[in-house]
């Protein structure tokens, strides 16, 4: 078997063997090739296993997104996606062949993150990642939907701007893409854990929606000047007369709440469904009635690999001085280190060390703590991490925290 990387000439073989693993078959594209969700595959990033004799058995990809960590800093990150083998070729060793081989490729690239959506939650931590942050969903019966929080009321920490000084106007998702991403990439820049999504998932309408032509009406909401600052994308439909929302995008809590409000207040619908609930959000906390807030689908999101430790550690900010020296093992890749990590005035300094660890960790549960969202005495608790020393838990909890919870609601 070879693993080799893909050309546009192979295109159409790299989506009809991903389709076969899956068991599936392709939507038709529109006029220009776009409108699916692989519209916007990069093919000088994908690989291709392939028999001996010329079959194409297995598919991996990547995309190149900038991924935000703690303390609004950028790191460009590879997105991994479209992995999967044909059920002829499974238990074979193909997955494990091209995850070696993507990660080799990787840091050959000199990339120190990696990323992906786990289509399954028991595959990819042998390959070193974790799940780092988390969604969730938030049914409101609409007779129960009355929220507690004055419209003219904005919080000690949120500006006015979601309250009586912005304004909501509802348009059509073909009316506002440009909108749409402007405002999109002003939230994900502000957001630990959220991916950027380049122009060519919007002019391609790669993805969900409202990335894709798929048609959605989109509450637009303007601060006082004018400004486009956040977005609600949603449809109304069945079961039972459901307004469901894909995104609600805002950095700002004031402008989610007004947003949520616009939602929650449309006539002729029995319920509103949020898709993508941050975990911790407020909102449940400003309905009249508590418990009208029924949240589901609690789930793992991104899940991230450190392929540079050193690097990756320098990267995001911190919030906390401390020193830690992490013993960290990496199976897959064959890989062992002592690490002294050193954090003085928001930035951190991560060297090789012989000192005695004061955690011990492999590379899936770094992942997981790394932007902020999974508490490493969580780990701990759960036998993952081994804490040499009374109280290194808790530091490693104060430093490893983000400024806010992690949340991504992008899908690739």
């Amino acid at each position: 078997m070879e693993i080799r990387s893909t050309t546009d000439q192979d295109f159409d073989v790299f989506v009809d063997t991903l389709h076969a693993a899956f068991g599936r078959f392709p939507e038709t594209p529109n006029e220009d090739g776009g409108g699916v969700w692989w519209s916007a595959l990069e093919m000088d990033r994908n690989l291709l296993a392939v028999t001996a004799d010329g079959r194409p058995v297995g598919t991996a990809g990547a995309y190149s997104f900038e991924l935000t960590l703690p303390g609004e800093l950028l790191a460009p990150t590879a997105g991994v996606t479209a992995v999967g083998v044909v059920p002829s070729h499974r238990r074979r060793g193909v997955l494990s062949a091209m995850m070696r081989h993507q990660l080799t490729e990787l840091r050959a690239r000199g990339e120190f993150l990696s990323v992906l959506l786990a289509s399954q939650a028991v595959i990819y931590r042998r390959f070193g990642y974790g799940p780092a942050t988390y969604t969730q969903r938030l049914t409101v019966p609409r007779h129960r939907a009355a929220l507690a929080l004055p419209r003219s009321r904005a919080t000690a920490h949120a500006p006015a701007t979601g309250s009586d000084t912005g304004t909501i106007e509802v348009l059509r998702r073909a009316e506002c893409g440009e909108l749409l991403e402007e405002v999109y990439d002003r939230y994900r820049r502000v957001q630990p854990g959220a991916l950027s999504r380049p122009h060519r998932w919007w002019t391609s309408g790669a993805g969900q929606p409202p990335i894709s032509p798929t048609p959605r009406y989109v509450a637009v909401h303007r601060d006082a000047d004018g400004t486009p600052d956040g977005y609600a994308c949603y449809a109304t439909g069945d079961p039972d007369y459901t307004l469901t929302v894909d995104e609600n995008i805002a950095a700002d809590d004031a402008v989610f709440t007004a947003l949520a409000r616009c939602v929650l207040e449309h006539d002729l619908v029995t319920q509103v469904v949020f898709k993508h609930f941050p975990p911790g959000h407020p909102l449940r906390w400003q309905l009249a009635d508590f418990r009208a807030g029924q949240v589901s689908g609690d789930t793992d999101w991104l899940w991230v690999r450190l392929l540079d430790i050193p690097r990756a550690l320098t990267a995001r900010g911190w919030f906390t001085d401390g020193e830690l020296v992490l013993d960290v093992d990496d199976p897959f890749l064959g890989e062992h280190g002592h690490y002294l990590l050193t954090v003085r005035d928001g930035k951190a300094d991560c060297v090789p060390t012989d000192r005695e660890p004061d955690l011990s960790l492999d590379a899936s549960d770094l992942g997981s703590v790394y932007l902020g969202g999974t508490a490493p005495s969580t780990l701990v608790r759960a036998g993952h991490i081994r804490a040499h020393r009374p109280g290194a838990a808790a530091l490693a909890d104060a430093l490893f925290r983000a400024e806010r919870s992690p949340h991504c609601l992008h899908w690739f």
